[in-house]
């Protein structure tokens, strides 16, 4: 059944005109533009927030530089998240869906790259506070691995796997 289906996926993608599914692909990328902005906006909050509390000042030199890596790449993964809403407002209707989706989706792919170094650096701060230096630092690696393996790894894998389904039934 999975193949009849992923067949007739293929077959109604290509019957699919070009703007058809460049509209397509470009909702589905600001779909998920507003997933990933509400998270890094929330955590992001939180991190602009942590330098405002009693223990703050109390941090060493090696949380403090974490912090500040973790808050620059928060507002860095911000940015560049919100980046493909910026393009849509300033170029619709200049005919350019087609560049925009690639750009869009390039900008994602990076902004996801971001989100998952803050969130590693915010697991290695949070961490650090509460366990000895060396697990937190394991910890909050094995955090980065989880991300890459799932956001990266497990979708080239799918697509690499797809590729040779598609050349074993062509």
């Amino acid at each position: 059944m999975g193949e009849i289906a992923r067949t007739v996926a293929v077959q109604d993608e290509s019957r699919e005109e070009a703007h058809e599914r460049a509209n397509r692909r470009w909702a589905e990328i600001l779909q998920e533009t507003r997933v990933a902005q509400t998270g890094v906006q929330i955590l992001f909050g939180f991190l602009l927030s942590v330098a405002f509390t009693p223990g703050f000042d109390d941090l060493g030199a090696f949380d403090t530089t974490v912090y500040v890596a973790t808050v620059i790449l928060g507002a860095a993964a911000t940015g560049i998240l919100i980046a493909p809403v910026s393009l849509h407002r300033l170029l619709t209707g200049q005919r350019l869906k087609d560049d925009l989706v690639r750009t869009a989706g390039r900008l994602m792919v990076t902004g996801l790259v971001l989100l998952a170094l803050t969130i590693s650096g915010t697991v290695l701060l949070i961490l650090h506070v509460v366990l000895p230096n060396l697990l937190a630092e394991i910890l909050a690696g094995g955090i980065l691995l989880w991300f890459a393996l799932c956001w990266y790894a497990l979708p080239m894998w799918l697509k690499k796997r797809s590729a040779r389904h598609q050349r074993a039934s062509a």
